[in-house]
């Protein structure tokens, strides 16, 4: 009786103790006991990710990321706006890597104190193709990397700011307005972009987008037209910025970008959705400006029969030159690209790898100027790939049109003057085609030969088939309408992209569906019906729909984390060397009590092989406080941009590039502001 009692008694204890182990997580199902669990990891272009289940008494996260094969010491952290919280996950970004292997470590920072963190697997980070007329020799920057080097490393110096739906008009920062180096702090990223315009601050600006921001959050940053403009003092200013999304899921939502006046700037990862007239345009005097794996949707209709679906998603005119767009989706546009508008000179524009995913028209269509167009994919296009008018060049070679009604166009001859209606009536222009692949299409005429879908037609032709690369065009082949020859600008310049980077046409499909377009190709479905939308330059009803309708399951910004609050001034008891990287530390440290704001907007320093990207911002509150045993040297590792003096136990001491270093007798010590100045990395020694 007894044994069957004391059974009977386990038993229940037992089922006590399964259902209050049961019903402990229904509070909260997407925690998980103290130990981090990494779901999902993966790379990209200079990029890494990690994503990772919430640990249940989690106070904040920190992430770190380092080379493969880097002792740990050289883990460097993200900055807290990289980490995300979405409704069923975490996420942290690693960008502005070099191509190679990284591995990422999440560590959660628990209620008690303690910590829990797990590694990720090796990731492999590719480099972003960099070709094109934005970074031809020739070029006025001969970079369009903005305010990264073109091994995709952010500059030496470069600043950093975030943009989200909650700090659109309150992010700040110091930008010069004058010419003895005066600052003035902007607020919101509308006063920032227009305090530059003043052309005294040309320091490498990083402008980071994180998830869905709409022009109802950018209020008060836009132009009256609803565009975020960038501006430059006067023509092909030097600007050195990056607009970049971050993540999958970075969107501009309701608003678009406007260039104008710049030199050396970059648009990348950005989703944009409802954009009003332009999605992003480049309106006068640019030069070296990237464009690339960006989402191109519908914009909102505008007054004219062919603005149903926005106007131009990706315009440039008016004097913009040394132009790359490439690697961009374009998803059912109306109107993909206009190059070219009242120029009477030549320019230079390439467009390669980009995916006209079902787009109608104008990919591009170009006027005067002489455009480099390689490696697109035209799938389904219902009007026309390619369109020349009023003397222009364009290389058509190595692409992949499938199911393009009209392939190649020149104004008023071959098959725009067949009889259906002219695309333009302007003079016509020229293209030189070579090695492209072309199904299903409706006409293609060419000048020299009987491959395309009618005979040879020496004086009304869409296009001059090239037997090799580096032929030229003869000049006997002239336009009908204005009688300009092609100007063979690709065997007479650099083009800023090497015979064996052109893919074979008959890979691009694959390479570019795979590769154009957002991170892992964003957040945003669709799946287009070749069978319907091949042949339709109507809007898609469900589409617009579900564009209309998208959300974000991103819940907040920032990793939470908390630092120490300990105010003992710890004691040197160990002669090897000490050190602290704000960058990767923070303010926390074992040796050293540090009181005093971090920043990641003051610029990049490179130090001793470390690139440092945080900063202690030297304010008249900011201390540093430590104890040494015995006599040490101390150096410490400022922006040389800031500041030339630091306070050590009371006294002014002279920076000399950004550095300061000190003999110190044994005895405790203090580091407080004489200026104004940003603090990366102590060295103790």
């Amino acid at each position: 009786m007894k044994k069957r009692a004391a059974k009977l008694t386990s038993y229940v204890v037992f089922l006590a103790l399964a259902f209050a182990l049961m019903t402990s997580g229904l509070g909260n199902p997407t925690a998980h006991a103290a130990s981090v669990s990494i779901t999902s990891s993966g790379a990209w272009n200079e990029t890494t990710y990690v994503q990772w289940s919430a640990v249940s008494n989690a106070q904040g996260y920190n992430v770190y990321v380092k080379p493969s094969t880097a002792a740990d010491s050289q883990y460097q952290q993200l900055d807290s706006q990289l980490i995300r919280n979405y409704s069923s996950y975490w996420r942290a970004d690693a960008v502005g890597l070099a191509a190679g292997t990284y591995v990422m470590k999440v560590e959660a920072v628990l209620s008690d104190g303690t910590k829990a963190s797990a590694v990720s697997g090796t990731l492999t980070a590719t480099a972003h193709d960099r070709s094109g007329f934005a970074f031809a020799s020739t070029s006025t920057f001969g970079t369009g990397s903005g305010a990264y080097n073109n091994n995709g490393t952010l500059q030496s110096g470069a600043q950093v700011v975030y943009v989200t739906s909650t700090t659109a008009q309150t992010v700040s920062l110091d930008v010069k307005i004058n010419s003895a180096g005066d600052k003035q702090t902007a607020v919101g990223i509308g006063e920032i972009l227009t305090l530059r315009q003043k052309g005294y601050d040309t320091t490498p600006l990083a402008i980071r987008i994180i998830g869905k921001v709409t022009a109802a959050n950018m209020s008060g940053q836009l132009n009256s037209s609803g565009y975020l403009q960038v501006k430059g003092k006067t023509d092909y200013t030097a600007m050195n910025m990056t607009i970049e999304g971050i993540g999958q899921d970075a969107t501009a939502y309701g608003w678009g970008l406007l260039l104008r006046y710049v030199g050396n700037v970059e648009v990348r990862n950005l989703g944009l959705m409802l954009f009003p007239d332009d999605g992003i345009s480049l309106d006068t005097g640019n030069a070296n400006v990237w464009l690339h794996n960006n989402d191109l949707f519908y914009g909102s209709a505008g007054s004219d029969a062919d603005q149903v679906k926005g106007d131009g998603s990706t315009d440039m005119k008016k004097g913009s030159t040394f132009i790359t767009i490439s690697y961009n989706h374009y998803w059912d546009s109306g109107k993909a690209s206009l190059v070219g508008l009242s120029e009477t000179a030549d320019f230079y524009a390439t467009f390669h790898h980009n995916w006209f995913d079902h787009s109608d028209s104008r990919h591009p269509r170009i006027r005067t100027g002489s455009v480099h167009i390689y490696n697109n994919f035209y799938d389904g296009n219902a009007k026309y790939g390619v369109g020349v008018t009023t003397g222009s060049s364009a290389f058509v070679e190595s692409n992949y049109f499938r199911h393009t009604k009209y392939p190649m166009m020149s104004s008023l001859q071959g098959t725009d003057a067949l009889g259906e209606g002219t695309f333009s009536g302007e003079n016509g222009g020229m293209i030189k085609a070579y090695n492209n692949l072309i199904a299903s299409a409706d006409s293609v005429i060419y000048a020299n030969s009987s491959a395309g879908t009618t005979a040879a037609n020496a004086t009304s032709f869409d296009a001059y088939l090239a037997s090799s690369r580096t032929a030229t065009v003869p000049s006997t082949y002239k336009t009908l309408v204005g009688g300009t020859a092609y100007n063979n600008f690709d065997t007479l310049k650099d083009l800023g992209v090497s015979t064996s980077s052109i893919d074979a046409a008959s890979s691009v499909e694959q390479v570019v569906s795979d590769k154009a377009g957002r991170l892992n190709h964003g957040d945003f479905t669709w799946e287009f019906t070749d069978s319907v939308d091949d042949t339709s330059d109507a809007v898609n009803t469900a589409l617009m729909s579900k564009i209309q309708s998208y959300t974000t399951s991103l819940v907040s910004v920032g990793g939470n984390s908390s630092t120490s609050t300990d105010t003992t001034t710890p004691t040197d008891t160990t002669s090897e060397s000490i050190v602290h990287n704000f960058t990767t530390s923070g303010t926390t440290s074992s040796f050293f009590t540090i009181q005093g704001n971090l920043s990641t907007t003051k610029g990049t320093v490179t130090y001793s092989g470390l690139t440092l990207t945080q900063c202690l911002k030297i304010e008249s509150s900011t201390s540093i406080g430590f104890t040494t045993t015995a006599a040490k040297t101390l150096t410490l590792v400022f922006n040389s941009a800031d500041g030339t003096q630091i306070k050590i136990d009371g006294t002014s001491y002279a920076m000399t590039g950004g550095i300061v270093s000190v003999s110190l007798a044994a005895g405790t010590h203090t580091i407080t502001k004489a200026d104004t100045t940003n603090l990366y990395y102590i060295e103790l020694k």
